[in-house]
């Protein structure tokens, strides 16, 4: 290395604390997120009433899987692309991303027009539909923008313009219900929104990167070919989790698939958690992966550990809190719902071993394997349902998705242990330790059962975390990291 010349920070020792940093950073701006979405959300219930309430969160869920299926984990493989490519590959790379995705989006919004035109949808549903195609296409630009600051390890940035966007779609939801407004320009509010984060990252990356998309159909499919298999599983993830209440409607009735909803709804914040926290950590690994193999699987290693830890806590929060947060969510009519979301509790930890070891296939260029576990979750979650929630119920449905999400955990990291796929054998041992831990806690609600749900997970908490650190199993770059002025190791 010629003296004097920068240091690129994912080579750097400081990179594996900054990752942690940004990560714990993204998570407490998605809470932000999730905070103002909350506090704003029985308003806009409240004023459009259960029936359009319903019509909006169908548009939203219909742009929500075209979201899903058209995204291919493009924007992870950037991500990766881009943290192994020189300056110049960097520059056509996102180009041709953006043109890419642009096509991809427009495509999957007139399907979804041409899919409510035939189902009879409304103008008022058609409309809400392109509007709500709109904002998506500023929020896949944003996510695209963001690829050169993530690798930069520059998550501040990030976090402001997303917590931003939030609270300017949270402002408009309020004045509008002030205003009376109907249907869509509630859906609108996310294209204001979406512009001003757009710009932000439009402004910090101009510098590194070519704004112009690249409309070159022969350079897509060089990118896509390799990732096709991956591509199919993330419209696989896409679909699996939702498809559970689609079925609920066929074979159980209305309340019961009213109930797996609202515990569904608990679950799907959560689970973008660990995605959240290791795509963070993601630039690293895949800089390790093509220069490094001890140190992939060392940063492999402590981002496995540290997530189930987080993962098991996060279970053991629900499973301990389900009460209080259906009575938040719904009231004394949802009191069914609670034993179900205890079930689905159990997803959330099998998540963060799910999304870990995909990344780290990921950083790996393993796209096959994890096409071949995001087929266990589907199957499982298809025939579980079938076979047990016409009986069950919710439960059975909720019974379903930790089989499945149990299966899927279960299938990537038989992949991960493989050497022969992985060349990254992570070890095991931190198991025990965290389940004698979560045994510990969870035994606070047996030993003192008269207090209310929130003391109880504040207890079980102290006693989880006290408990592995008393064993040494929170891994010690998490703590060097959070703490300031300490040396840290990348």
């Amino acid at each position: 290395m010629v003296e004097g010349a920068a240091v690129d920070v994912l080579d750097s020792p400081e990179a594996g604390g900054a990752a942690i940093r940004g990560g714990v950073l993204r998570l407490a701006g998605y809470a932000g997120g999730m905070a103002l979405a909350l506090a704003v959300a029985p308003l806009l219930i409240r004023h459009l009433g259960v029936v359009d309430f319903g019509r909006y969160t169908l548009v939203i869920s219909l742009i929500a899987m075209v979201q899903g299926l058209t995204e291919g984990g493009l924007a992870a493989v950037g991500l990766r692309e881009y943290t192994v490519f020189d300056p110049a590959h960097r520059r056509r790379l996102m180009q041709e991303l953006l043109g890419l995705r642009i096509v991809l989006t427009f495509a999957g919004v007139a399907l979804a027009v041409v899919f409510g035109l035939v189902a009879g949808y409304d103008g008022e549903l058609i409309a809400g539909t392109v509007v709500a195609g709109v904002g998506l296409l500023l929020l896949v630009l944003f996510n695209l923008l963001t690829i050169p600051l993530q690798a930069d390890l520059r998550f501040g940035w990030i976090t402001v313009a997303e917590v931003l966007r939030q609270a300017i779609a949270a402002v408009l939801i309020v004045a509008l219900v002030i205003a009376g407004a109907g249907i869509v320009p509630f859906i609108a509010t996310q294209i204001p929104a979406g512009i001003v984060a757009l710009a932000i990252a439009a402004v910090l990356v101009r510098k590194a990167i070519s704004l112009r998309p690249a409309f070159q159909p022969g350079a897509w499919w060089t990118l896509v070919r390799e990732t096709l298999p991956y591509a199919i599983a993330i419209a696989i993830a896409a679909l699996y989790f939702r498809i559970v209440i689609v079925l609920m409607s066929l074979v159980s009735t209305e309340t019961q698939t009213g109930y797996f909803a609202t515990s569904y709804r608990v679950i799907e914040v959560l689970v973008a958690i660990p995605a959240l926290l290791v795509s963070a950590t993601f630039p690293v690994m895949s800089r390790a992966a093509r220069d490094d193999a001890d140190r992939l699987l060392y940063a492999g290693q402590r981002t496995f550990d540290a997530m189930l830890i987080v993962g098991v806590w996060l279970t053991l929060c629900v499973a301990l809190g389900a009460d209080f947060m259906i009575q938040v969510i719904g009231g004394e009519d949802f009191e069914a719902s609670v034993d179900v979301l205890r079930i689905q509790s159990l997803a959330v930890m099998c998540t963060f071993v799910t999304v870990t070891c995909g990344f780290l296939l990921l950083s790996l260029r393993r796209h096959t394997a994890i096409l071949a576990s995001s087929v266990v979750p589907l199957t499982f979650g298809v025939i579980l349902t079938l076979a047990i929630a016409p009986s069950e119920g919710a439960e059975g449905a909720a019974i379903a998705t930790v089989v499945a999400e149990a299966g899927f955990a279960a299938a990537v990291l038989a992949f991960v242990k493989r050497r022969s796929v992985a060349h990254v054998p992570l070890s095991l041992r931190v198991f025990l330790p965290v389940g004698a831990a979560a045994a510990l806690a969870a035994s606070v609600e047996l030993l003192i059962p008269d207090v209310h749900e929130v003391i109880t997970v504040g207890l079980a908490t102290a006693i989880y975390f006290a408990v592995l650190t008393a064993l040494r199993q929170i891994p010690p770059e998490l703590r060097g990291a959070l703490a300031p002025g300490r040396e840290r190791d990348g």
